[in-house]
């Protein structure tokens, strides 16, 4: 999280330094930044956390070094659940981002009761409607929120399909090297799993 909140503020602070010289000796003034993350995802989270970037700093002592008290490079986020029951004093604050925690609890309510991730979705649209929670913004917004939980939910399937992409391809680099070595097909066939036509193009 923090890093890629690092590399997104560089590339902001790329756009509004584009048109100065950075190398030049004269100082240029930048926006100083927050960091804030509101998680609702489905797995246990503390109410309230703080991470760092350099939490992922590898240790200096393999290299003989010590690490150092304070790092050079930090970027803190602060991390608020915003799921029902977590934070209610914040969530409360904000019509929208209590309306938006009600929403997604209701999603995954209707997904546990075995809706499909569409029909869950318009269940909790119709639920949120008729109880005048994020009314406005679900009428103004239906296709765009479609879009985008269909878009959140399916990036694990996304992520799996990648992962078995990336098994075939170590499958076939196995294959290869031992075509090379001169093993036979049915070896190779037994030893990869890979059909005979595919190692055959290899």
């Amino acid at each position: 999280m923090a890093l890629r909140l690092l590399l997104y503020i560089a590339r902001i602070y790329e756009k509004i330094v584009e048109d100065k010289n950075i190398y030049s000796t004269k100082k240029i003034s930048i926006p100083q930044p927050e960091f804030y993350v509101l998680y609702n995802g489905k797995e246990p989270y503390p109410d309230e956390e703080t991470v760092r970037l350099s939490d992922m700093f590898k240790s200096l002592e393999p290299l003989g070094l010590t690490d150092k008290a304070a790092p050079f490079l930090e970027l803190e986020v602060k991390v608020y659940n915003i799921n029902q029951g977590k934070n209610e004093g914040i969530v409360k604050k904000c019509r929208v981002l209590s309306g938006y925690s009600v929403f997604i609890g209701k999603v995954r309510d209707f997904l546990q009761e075995g809706n499909s991730l569409e029909e869950a979705v318009k269940k909790a649209v119709i639920y949120c409607c008729d109880h005048d929670i994020l009314k406005e913004q679900l009428k103004q917004n239906v296709s765009e929120v479609f879009n985008m939980l269909l878009t959140e939910w399916n990036w694990d399937d996304a992520l799996a399909v990648r992962y078995e992409e990336g098994r075939e391809e170590v499958r076939e680099e196995i294959a290869r090297k031992m075509k090379v070595r001169g093993r036979s097909l049915v070896e190779i066939i037994e030893d990869t799993g890979l059909p005979a036509d595919v190692i055959e193009k290899l």
